[in-house]
């Protein structure tokens, strides 16, 4: 039986409403023919295809809605970032957006899953009205055997549509939308063409299932594993290093970007990754260059003859890469791991001033990982003139429908019973503020984190910083040890210490909003 063959609870999809011509869990090969003959993308050098996702090019945060009903007035953490919206106006919209697919000639259902351990395991048909957005389900999900595809049991549903636009009266801020109904398991997105919210979707879902109905962690991180069998999760905002740091020669990829940390495991929520290309070349990321072919789906990259521009940001610097997880070679495989013995959490410090590498404390590990630190530096965005900070709890604020101190006390908890090394990794500044000092060396920073990795920090002297009260460790092989401590890098110390000050006061300001 083909893939196209297979058509798991078509009553079910007959039940919702669709009555138009259905492709069911096509091929990769079969997708990308449809998406050339159609127009809707170019074959590139490397063999992908290459699309353009059209009027948005990443996510729309203020365009994210959470349904409020009985289940989830009193859990979701209510705000700017999760937004409620009424019961009555989700069933509408999502009938408009049905009648809406059911116009077009042919859709495309696809049947997948999310987290490898079997136990937490869902089971998402993913609705699409373009080719793209269905192979993008099959390079990101879990892809399920024929067997499972042939006993599929319907359970989570997700109606994407980037033709379909929202009316004033239908409650969204905009035309354009993505809406989770925890209750009903239902996700509607319109008038966006960004895979990412597909994605994202279901990972906002999972993290408010999880902990409120498994006692797992959720986790916006990567993870990998070392030859014994020691996992490390890397913990970074965009920018801190956290694909570059997690892709190691010496061990192998779980994952790299969404993970549950259960009893006794930790486990990938996908079956595939979702990579930034700006500026990609084989010397800097050999493993994501190397996933670029045949399968891979290329969003909003510039081609010149069809030759892949890596460096052209004219369409959007957020240009990405989907692939399903096998095109990299050093992967564990199920993409499962065990407890981890280290975590690192990544933050490029623009003003400077935070150590290279040092160790957690419980009381730490809650207020940096409700921080969520980073910053900004000066002509990244519009009005920046100097480095500001970027506070996003958990590492992951958008994604998080729970109170940020849910998951932090999750986390500390299987830290202090696991008994974990946490770290804070700064991949930014040093000998002064973007502008004036310069970026910590990629060499020392790997050279850091191996010798975390192979416990060359577990038994020597450490100090406490003056002002952050972080343990610096006072040695580390390779590594000068007046790079270890940043005050010894800056050439006034007391310029030094009043930009430490004010990071602190920055840091106190945003954690006090949540305890």
């Amino acid at each position: 039986m083909k893939n196209n063959d297979i058509k798991p609870n078509y009553l079910k999809i007959k039940q919702i409403g669709f009555d138009t011509k259905i492709n069911w869990n096509l091929s990769p090969d079969k997708l990308e023919d449809i998406c050339i003959s159609k127009g809707l993308a170019k074959k590139t050098n490397l063999k992908a295809i290459a699309i353009n996702t059209g009027t948005f090019t990443g996510r729309s945060p203020k365009d994210r809605f959470i349904v409020k009903d009985e289940l989830t007035k009193n859990t979701v953490y209510w705000g700017e970032i999760n937004q409620p919206f009424s019961e009555n106006n989700f069933i509408n919209l999502k009938k408009k957006l049905i009648n809406h697919l059911n116009s077009k000639d042919e859709i495309y259902i696809r049947n997948c899953n999310a987290c490898a351990e079997k136990k937490s395991k869902i089971n998402i048909t993913l609705i699409s009205e373009i080719p793209w957005s269905d192979l993008f389900g099959y390079n990101m999900f879990i892809r399920p055997s024929l067997d499972e595809l042939t006993n599929f049991e319907h359970e989570w549903t997700v109606i994407c549509s980037p033709s379909f636009k929202a009316s004033l009266n239908d409650g969204t801020r905009k035309e354009n939308f993505s809406i989770i109904n925890l209750s009903t398991k239902e996700i509607i997105i319109g008038g966006t063409g960004y895979t990412g919210e597909i994605k994202k979707g279901i990972f906002s879902a999972l993290n408010f299932i999880l902990p409120h109905e498994q006692n797992i962690l959720p986790m916006h991180c990567s993870a990998n594993i070392g030859e014994k069998d020691d996992t490390a999760l890397f913990f970074g905002l965009s920018g801190t290093g956290k694909t570059t740091l997690s892709a190691n020669r010496e061990r192998k990829l779980i994952g790299d970007d969404e993970h549950g940390w259960s009893k006794d495991s930790i486990f990938n929520f996908e079956g595939g990754c979702y990579a930034k290309c700006i500026d990609l070349s084989y010397e800097k990321e050999p493993d994501i260059y190397s996933a670029i072919k045949k399968g891979a789906l290329l969003e909003n990259i510039c081609l010149k003859d069809n030759e892949i521009d890596f460096k052209d940001d004219s369409i959007t610097q957020n240009t990405r890469v989907s692939y399903p997880i096998f095109h990299i070679k050093n992967i564990v495989q199920p993409s499962i791991g065990k407890i981890p013995k280290n975590i690192f959490f990544l933050t490029a410090d623009a003003f400077g001033v935070l150590p290279p590498i040092s160790k957690l404390n419980s009381k730490q590990v809650m207020f940096h990982f409700v921080s969520g630190y980073t910053a900004k530096v000066a002509g990244t965005e519009e009005g920046v003139i100097e480095p500001e900070a970027t506070f996003s709890a958990c590492f992951g604020a958008p994604f998080m429908p729970l109170h940020p101190m849910k998951y932090a006390k999750m986390l500390v908890d299987k830290v202090e019973k696991n008994n974990v090394n946490v770290w804070l990794i700064n991949t930014g500044w040093t000998g002064g503020p973007y502008g004036i000092g310069e970026r910590i060396s990629l060499k020392y920073t790997r050279s850091m984190v191996n010798s975390a990795l192979n416990g060359n920090l577990d038994n020597i002297e450490y100090e406490k910083h003056e002002i952050f009260g972080l343990n610096i460790p006072k040695e580390c092989p390779s590594i000068p040890s007046h790079i270890l401590d940043p005050s010894k890098t800056w050439k006034n110390k007391d310029e030094y210490i009043k930009k430490a000050k004010r990071l602190a006061e920055l840091f106190e300001e945003n954690f006090n909003k949540f305890s």
